[in-house]
């Protein structure tokens, strides 16, 4: 069987092998965390797409739990990535947009941020586990958080393995020249002097197939992260949508997003011929809001605005997680969650005794197991889009929004204005008080992004 096999359009498959027998020699669970980009909310069957085809996704909803107000980390990708490798929401990790407002460059972790890999592979978090056995770590896609020579390479942030880009502008084309492993240029012949046979997100999963194989018999996480289907909105085929009566880009991204849905059954399909499944908990989202504007797909839905928004159709994404025998499937969770929840709600069933002390995310494996969990707490983001600052606080059913320290506050019900198209904070002005005291104290400044300091204004709406 070659290991580095062609990934193409396909389902999950039910077929297994001998492998199907073997069994990995730990009670500590895998973790493979598979992150889209750009990928909205209703692309996706599972949450109502009727154009679209992801049957492997779809399978995923109904043998697991299915979010429906899950979040991403930010509005954009690199500091959405941010928060999810070091569980510091935006008013405290470290990257916190995609590039510095001061300089211009993008802005690396720093040395001594913890990432999820480090806490769950050591050496210095080893002595957290009753087992001591650290885990084997893989990124396969876009980064986001150094560049090269920089504090944030992710060999330098707990991952054995790296393979795809740096920087997020690099991942804009999907037929590079070169892609980095660990840390040197690779280059990819079959795309030079402007040849397009080498698909990024093709090898990424090629990878992903491969490290699942050689890691049988000891707990790893694999962070999976395809570039499909940021734009630019190009696939090698369009598939099963060359003949809709749709515009180009549209058929492409389509394709785009039936492409990631057969990585996610080829994963499945590997993990179920390793033998590997059942103590295997995957996790399906996107890095941010969706992008695509146009018909026929309705990528944001009801939501408002879009990816760079901290409105909810910037933030909110879909979020899938199956582990069989453990998470009862085919469940709607409404939990509110996000990517700061990640570092600790891993170390939680990896069965670490701690996390670093500046995470601001919780465990959500008590939801995922069906046990009692925490009562809910504020969910922050903020924002430098546009050239302006944003923040966003979601607490239990309702939303805030403000843009600027001294800018009234805009209140939203969520459970009954999905749309956050009607401002009630004059109509709940202890909900927007409390808001606006949490919004307060939520963050602390940093140099590459100044905000003005200004005392915030504490004016509700009459």
């Amino acid at each position: 069987m070659k290991r580095r096999e062609f990934l193409g359009l396909t389902t999950w498959p039910l077929a297994q092998t001998a492998r199907g027998q073997r069994r990995a020699r730990t009670a500590q669970p895998n973790f493979v965390f598979i992150m889209g980009d750009d990928l909205g909310v209703y692309d996706l069957g599972c949450y109502g797409q009727k154009l679209i085809r992801t049957p492997n996704i779809d399978r995923l909803a109904a043998e697991g739990m299915r979010f429906t107000d899950c979040y991403a980390g930010g509005a954009v990708c690199a500091p959405s990535r941010s928060v999810l490798m070091t569980g510091q929401h935006l008013g405290h990790t470290t990257v916190r947009a995609n590039a510095s407002l001061r300089t211009g460059e993008r802005v690396p972790l720093g040395a001594d941020d913890v990432t999820v890999a480090q806490v769950l592979k050591g050496p210095e978090w080893r002595d957290a586990f009753d087992d001591t056995r650290g885990y084997a770590t893989a990124i396969f896609g876009k980064w986001g958080l150094g560049e090269p020579g920089s504090t944030g390479l992710p060999n330098d942030h707990g991952f054995d393995e790296w393979f795809g880009f740096l920087n997020q502008q690099h991942a804009h084309g999907h037929f590079p020249e070169y892609l980095w492993r660990n840390k040197a240029k690779e280059t990819l012949k079959g795309n030079l002097d402007g040849r397009r046979r080498e698909y990024a997100s093709d090898l990424f999963a090629r990878e992903a197939l491969y490290f699942i194989e050689r890691h049988i018999y000891e707990p790893f996480f694999l962070y999976f992260t395809p570039t499909v289907p940021h734009g630019r909105y190009e696939a090698p085929s369009q598939g099963l949508y060359a003949n809709e009566p749709w515009p180009e880009e549209a058929r492409n991204y389509a394709a785009m997003v039936t492409r990631l849905d057969s990585y996610v059954g080829r994963i499945m399909a590997k993990l179920k011929e390793t033998g590997l499944e059942e103590n295997t908990v995957v996790f399906f989202a996107s890095d941010n809001g969706g992008a695509f504007e146009f018909k026929p797909f309705e990528t944001m839905g009801p939501l408002r605005a879009k990816k760079g928004s901290i409105y909810e159709g910037g933030i909110r994404v879909p979020m899938v997680v199956r582990w069989p025998g453990k998470i009862k499937a085919g469940v709607a969770g409404n939990h509110p969650w996000s990517f700061c929840d990640v570092l600790p709600t891993l170390a939680d069933l990896a069965g670490a005794r701690g996390v670093p002390r500046n995470v601001d995310g919780m465990s959500v494996a008590p939801t995922l197991l069906g046990k009692t969990q925490e009562p809910e707490r504020p969910l922050y983001w903020e924002s430098f889009e546009g050239g302006g600052f944003h923040q966003a606080v979601r607490m239990g059913r309702w939303k805030g929004v403000r843009h600027g320290l001294s800018e009234p506050l805009e209140l939203y019900d969520l459970h009954a204005d999905l749309g956050e198209s009607r401002n009630v904070a004059a109509a709940h002005k202890d909900v927007a008080a409390k808001m606006q005291d949490f919004l307060r104290d939520c963050r602390t400044d940093a140099p590459e992004y100044p905000v003005r300091r200004r005392q915030a204004s504490t004016t509700i709406p009459k």
